[in-house]
């Protein structure tokens, strides 16, 4: 299929799945970018608020695209600069000879089989002295194997920083701004029409609004390795645009090796899907990451088309209805077939 009926087609059908979530009040809106090699198209369904309709301009927290939008990148940069290295134990950057996860990998905590302890809770460090790197790696490994793991991505997060010697805010900026991303950051935003709310978590009291909705990451003030970021459906097409040319040869703050390295399968994650360094990896060859508040990026790099979205799904509540849906239209929209239908 051509380029230009693809991205027609394509968008069609996430506009179709997005109204029929928005009718029926699972949602109040979404938008969506749809793209390949120059060309992208979006899509916007529903509102921000009872007045505003949203727009591709509109700013969604991320939630768990953090981790592929800041922290991947950034570990990326760190290796090209020879600041880090994806075996070595974070006993080599930290402190933690003494602590059972001294000899956890940059790569185990990538491909999620650091054997952290998988409850993220960081309210029990609140008002302790502990440092909170060091918490991190001080419980008892879990067994071997594959669990998705937040605290692997916070940990990560701290380290750049340590690294660096700056926030990770900052870190993740620069960044942005390299790879032509003018509105992606970290909380807090203003409340306005340009920003979604996500969910109101008291009765009568208003929604979380500009501010991060995960809640370890508003421990950590807003800016984590695992949440925090915002951006809006113009920027996460920028970004799928940048990856993809990295992953072909292109040059930029990224090393090509380490995209084509992340983008294959390294772990078997169950449902026939497969860990890559951060991303999973479907038979099809299609990478992706979900985000909790309702947000998806798809890339199929064989083919450089993408499709990204941004929802605020728990805006009603944390059932989110329909976004199985939505984020199957996507990855299916991606898949050889889709590519070798007639136009």
């Amino acid at each position: 299929m051509r380029d230009g009926d693809w991205l027609t087609e394509t968008g069609a059908q996430i506009r179709g799945v997005l109204k029929v979530m928005v009718d029926a009040g699972w949602l109040p809106g979404g938008t969506a970018v749809v793209g390949t090699g120059g060309m992208w198209e979006f899509v916007a369904v529903g509102r921000v608020d009872a007045e505003h309709d949203t727009a591709p301009d509109v700013s969604y927290d991320v939630a768990s695209l953090t981790k592929v939008m800041a922290t991947w990148p950034l570990v990326g940069q760190a290796i090209a600069e020879g600041i880090m290295d994806l075996d070595a134990p974070m006993s080599e950057y930290l402190d933690v000879d003494h602590l059972p996860g001294a000899e956890v990998t940059t790569r185990q905590i990538l491909t999620h089989t650091s054997r952290l302890n998988p409850v993220t809770w960081l309210e029990r460090y609140a008002g302790t002295e502990q440092d909170l790197a060091e918490a991190l790696l001080a419980d008892p490994l879990e067994e071997p194997g594959y669990r998705y793991i937040d605290r692997g991505f916070i940990l990560l997060g701290l380290l750049l920083e340590r690294l660096y010697g700056t926030g990770l805010d900052r870190l993740a900026h620069d960044l942005w701004e390299e790879l032509g991303m003018r509105s992606t950051t970290f909380g807090p935003l203003a409340r306005s029409p340009g920003v979604a709310p996500t969910e109101r978590r008291l009765p009568g009291a208003a929604p979380a609004w500009g501010v991060v909705h995960d809640e370890s990451a508003a421990l950590m003030g807003g800016v984590a390795g695992h949440a925090g970021a915002f951006t809006t459906a113009i920027d996460l097409g920028a970004f799928a645009r940048e990856v993809l040319r990295l992953h072909d040869g292109g040059r930029g703050p990224v090393p090509s090796s380490y995209v084509r390295m992340s983008w294959q399968p390294h772990v078997d994650a169950g449902a026939r899907l497969w860990r890559g360094l951060g991303w999973l990896v479907t038979p099809e060859g299609v990478v992706y990451h979900n985000g909790f508040t309702g947000t998806s990026l798809f890339m199929h790099p064989e083919s450089g088309r993408y499709v990204g979205m941004l929802t605020n799904a728990v805006h009603y509540g944390r059932d989110r209805t329909g976004l199985v849906d939505l984020r199957s239209a996507a990855r299916s929209a991606l898949t050889p077939q889709a590519h070798e239908s007639s136009p």
